[in-house]
This record gives C-alpha cells, structure tokens and sequence, in this order.
C-alpha cells in the first residue's frame, strides 16, 4: 500500500487483522529482511511456523509471528527492543492510535482514544505517552542557522485568588505571580524550518543561555520580542527585537523582515491543544507534549500517512515503562 493511501479508512480495512498489521511492521522496519536484534544479523532468520500444545498439554507452544536466528539461535519478534514490546494491545490498535495521534494537528485525549479504540483509560494514556517518547527528537546534529525566533510561553490556568482583609498593624501579603502556578516552556524557531522546545522551571538568562548555545549557531540571526532576560541570553549574536507593548509586531529593515510571528503561531497551536484538548498537563509529563507539538509542527509539510510512517520508523530502539513517564527524554 501506498504512503498517501495511509489514511485512517486504509488502516481499518487493511490492517484490521493482526497477521496484516504485524506484515506491516515487519515491512516497515525490516526493508532488508529480518534483524536479529540479540546479535545484529540481517536476513539470516527464519520464521516459526505456529503449534498448538500436545493434547496431554505438553509441549512447546509457538505463537504467531515468531522468528528464529540461524546464527545466534535466539527467537525474537518484531516487537522487540521496540515500544510495542510486552505489549497486550493488539498491533492493530496502536496503528490506528499512532495515525490519530499524527493526524490530529491539536492533538487527541487519552479518553478520546479510550472510547474509540475500546481500550482502558490507563491503557490507552500509556498508549499515547509512549507514541510521544517516540516523537521526542534526537539532539541536533548541528545548530540552526539563518533566522532564529525565540520566545517563552507560559502553560497553565489563570490562578484563583480572593480579597484578602488586611488587618490593623499588619502589611499587606504580597502579590502573588499571575504566572506562579504555570510551567515554562521556551521554543527556538528556525523561520521556515524546524522548531524545539523544552520545559524550564524559570524563564532566566541563566536557565536560557545553555539552550541558546545548544541550539542556536554564533552566526545566526536571532529575533525576540523586547524581554531584557531574552536578550542578555543571545552572547554576542546578531539580535533584533520587536516591542509587542508598543503594539508593533512587523518592521523591516533592509529587506529583513524582523517579526516573532511565527513562533507566536506555533504557541496559538500548542495552547489550543493544551487547552482546548488535553484541558490540564502536569509539569512532570509537559515534556512529552511538547514532543507531540514538535514533531507535528517539524513534519507540516508531509501528508498524514506519511507523518505516520515517520512517527512509527522511530519505534525502534525505544522503549518507555510506566515508571519511567516522567524521566527526561
């Protein structure tokens, strides 16, 4: 089947089987014949045809999709060393979950996947977080250049006060942060390219200074909006800024166009998702979004079935137990 027939009726009628979606995947990650993956041999395994039990119940029980090693003489499926290892949910399921996942530019609930994959909640929230390790991106093979945005959003509710009476002879409380209770997030942008973001506990020039010499090459030309901390984090880089306060967004200045427009419009999408989708995100599990967000955004260009195929050809080598949620990418 073809990458641009890889859409959700295909995936119901195709690989509503078992058998087929596990061909599927044998496919996808295996163009060149099967891998061991106990020693690395390619295309030197042969598979297991299945058997049932002897009928005095002894006996060894074969199931289906199981491979032998010619070499090292281990079995293995193709769902080893993979996020689908150990895994009771069917393959057919997580490929419909990993399309609706790649499919849906704001993102799908965990219980929205629940009622249509007839699955848990549980399993189905795990579900999803693991296919989010699997959008997380490997670190840059080399710093972006060019044009850079970067700016800092802030995820969370609007906090809940009431009037406080102040006593005779005592000072008035402070004034609590209208972002105390939010999480951090700064993304750098490269206009036209890719985007990554990571979750801070505070927006400071300390905490954005080794994300700036991480991500961002010494000759590229980085633009902001007018926030001191942003701009003391830059060392020396080719920096302009845009004064939102003073309800300026757009200059140019010789043929440059110098906005933060377009991360802005990657934080319209990220919020309406966060709110509109998921409702609340707990700053333990924000990094696992915000892979989702960049992997959507990062494959704009591509069609939905070959998002997909993108998404899944990074199930290898990875793997993500429930204890295990909240640790860093």
């Amino acid at each position: 089947m073809a990458n641009d027939e890889l859409n959700l009726i295909a995936l119901a009628q195709h690989f509503s089987d078992e058998d087929k979606a596990r061909e599927f995947i044998e496919k996808l990650r295996w163009p060149d014949g099967p891998v061991c993956p106990h020693c690395g041999e390619v295309n030197n395994a042969y598979r297991l045809e299945p058997k049932l039990p002897k009928e005095n119940g002894k006996g060894k029980h074969v199931r289906k999709g199981v491979w032998k090693c010619a070499g090292c003489r281990e079995q293995f499926t193709v769902t080893v060393g993979t996020i689908f290892e150990d895994s009771h949910i069917p393959l057919s399921k997580w490929l419909l979950a990993y399309h609706l996942l790649c499919a849906s530019k704001k993102g799908m609930s965990a219980h929205q996947l629940h009622r249509m994959l007839k699955v848990t909640y549980r399993s189905a929230w795990f579900m999803a977080h693991r296919i989010r390790y699997t959008m997380s991106q490997e670190p840059l093979s080399s710093k972006l250049q060019g044009i850079i945005e970067v700016d800092e959003t802030y995820i969370g509710g609007k906090i809940r006060t009431v009037p406080q009476v102040q006593q005779f002879g005592t000072r008035p409380k402070d004034r609590v942060s209208p972002v105390s209770n939010k999480a951090a997030v700064v993304s750098v942008l490269q206009r036209g390219g890719r985007v990554q973001s990571k979750h801070v506990t505070r927006v400071t020039t300390e905490n954005l200074r080794p994300i700036i010499e991480e991500m961002v090459a010494e000759n590229a030309h980085v633009m902001t909006d007018s926030s001191t901390v942003l701009k003391g984090a830059m060392r020396g880089r080719k920096h302009d800024q845009v004064n939102h306060k003073a309800e300026e967004y757009v200059r140019y200045e010789n043929g440059v166009c110098i906005t933060t427009n377009s991360i802005e419009g990657y934080f319209a999408t990220l919020k309406r998702g966060i709110n509109g989708v998921y409702h609340h995100v707990g700053k333990q599990h924000l990094h696992r979004y915000l892979s989702e967000f960049d992997f959507r955004y990062n494959s704009r260009k591509e069609k939905d079935g070959d998002r997909t195929l993108m998404a899944l050809k990074s199930a290898g080598g990875k793997r993500l137990m429930l204890r295990d949620s909240r640790l860093p990418n």
